[in-house]
């Protein structure tokens, strides 16, 4: 928790502490919400498109605030508090949380990439526990304004902190990785989401590579060298930090040796050391390596890394396998673009003991002008000796349908337009020993049909 006088925090943000009479005052903590204001908290009115914190200082300073920063924008306010006029408020809370990371001396992990980010986040973070104190990104907090949120909620004597970085555009995590200054950053892979920003691969994959902006000069940047995008991508950039790169290619600094994958988890060896994790498709491989390598990086053993491993707690609705009475239900309906998706489905084929597997597939959002094509070739490429029913939601997943109807028979394909009528169709042809996997983009809210897949 920050604890800094109002005089202390009105350098770090640059601004003027009108009320110089309480200088000398201490805040504890920061807060950019009145619902979970604590006793001499710094309240941070953010502004939005369809908000403005500032309308909410009086309550804030009500609840318990001391003081508020307040846009300079903005008409100055009449308070019983500390008030720091600054440029804007949320560049100046970026401001103060990069400042209290550099204040903690954790060693910062930042991680991006279109796929893998959250799961290589909690298998990292599960894993340095063992040696240290550790903070990482709750949820989704991984933007603008969710990365100083996380940092701001790091105990000062937190060891590491590992940050996942998001993006939709040039720019975004430059921001990012400029407010956390990391000693280590990773980009996991390349893949299609974003395509309707930024038009091709090869640009999300700057936008990725702007991470090295921020790391620090004597840091280390890994990457995925089975991307061929990364691999291609990366010949634009001179880094004078030390470069590794992970993969199964024999010119991989850490050459992942796989062993097996199946719905138990997988298996793999990295030099001398095997390695099983309990952890449903072979993209986990990639995602366990990377944290292993780092946790080596920091001077973890091999015992240490392994019984952290045993102690991971993935984030729900990523490829989280749900046993209910009578069938199970794999939920990865959190986000979904065709690398994604196409490995879940090849999951799916892996996974033994089911009498009946079902797809419910629905739209994969933010493609570009090419989405309709990209979801045609993934039904297309449904095996139909694999899966036996395909259940299509929402309007580009008609083209999903329109691609396996190439190779299912009509009467184990479907297309709907509501979660009641895929959930009749479940029932209807639902048995014992049964698989549902349920995937789609965030927007299309898939949890909803999981809920109703629950009362079954």
């Amino acid at each position: 928790m920050l604890k800094a006088t109002l005089e202390t925090i009105a350098k770090i943000v640059d601004g003027n502490l009108i009320t110089t009479s309480m200088k000398d005052r201490v805040v504890e903590g920061v807060s950019t919400d009145t619902r979970d204001i604590e006793i001499n908290n710094l309240f941070i009115p953010l502004v939005g498109g369809r908000f403005d914190g500032h309308n909410f200082a009086f309550e804030a300073i009500k609840k318990g605030a001391i003081a508020t920063l307040w846009d300079k924008r903005h008409p100055t306010p009449y308070l019983d508090a500390g008030v720091i006029i600054v440029d804007d408020t949320l560049q100046a809370y970026q401001k103060l949380a990069s400042s209290y990371l550099k204040a903690t001396g954790a060693k910062v992990i930042g991680i991006t990439g279109s796929n893998g980010k959250t799961g290589t986040k909690d298998i990292l973070a599960s894993i340095l526990r063992e040696n240290f104190r550790v903070h990482k990104t709750a949820k989704n907090f991984n933007n603008d304004i969710g990365l100083p949120k996380t940092i701001m909620e790091m105990n000062l004597d937190d060891e590491a902190i590992v940050l996942e970085m998001g993006m939709d555009r040039f720019g975004d995590i430059r921001t990012l990785t400029n407010i956390a200054n990391p000693d280590i950053a990773v980009i996991t892979n390349i893949g299609d989401s974003h395509l309707l920003e930024l038009g091709t691969k090869e640009n999300i994959a700057r936008v990725k590579f702007e991470i090295l902006e921020g790391l620090k000069p004597d840091g280390i940047f890994i990457y995925n060298n089975d991307d061929e995008i990364l691999r291609e991508v990366i010949k634009e950039y001179t880094i004078p930090q030390r470069v590794i790169k992970i993969g199964t290619r024999e010119d991989s600094d850490v050459i992942i040796r796989p062993i097996r994958s199946d719905e138990e988890g997988s298996s793999f060896s990295i030099g001398e050391y095997a390695y099983s994790i309990p952890f449903i498709g072979k993209h986990q491989i990639y995602n366990v390596s990377v944290a292993i390598t780092i946790a080596g990086l920091l001077g973890m053993n091999y015992g240490d890394i392994v019984r952290g491993l045993s102690n991971v707690k993935l984030t729900g609705m990523r490829m989280e396998l749900m046993h209910l009475p009578s069938f199970d239900v794999l939920n990865d309906c959190y986000k979904s673009n065709p690398q994604s998706l196409t490995s879940c489905i090849e999951t799916v084929y892996t996974m033994k003991g089911y009498k009946n597997k079902i797809l419910i597939l629905s739209d994969m959002l933010e493609l570009g002008e090419n989405e309709r094509k990209l979801h045609f070739a993934v039904g297309e490429k449904i095996d139909k000796n694999k899966i036996d029913y395909v259940i299509c939601i929402g309007e580009l997943a008609k083209d999903i349908y329109n691609g396996a109807n190439r190779n299912f028979n009509v009467n184990n394909l479907f297309h709907f337009d509501t979660n009641e009528e895929v959930v009749k169709k479940v029932k209807e042809i639902i048995s014992d020993d049964t698989l549902i996997m349920v995937k789609g983009s965030r927007g299309m809210k898939l949890e909803n049909i999981i809920e109703m897949l629950k009362e079954i």
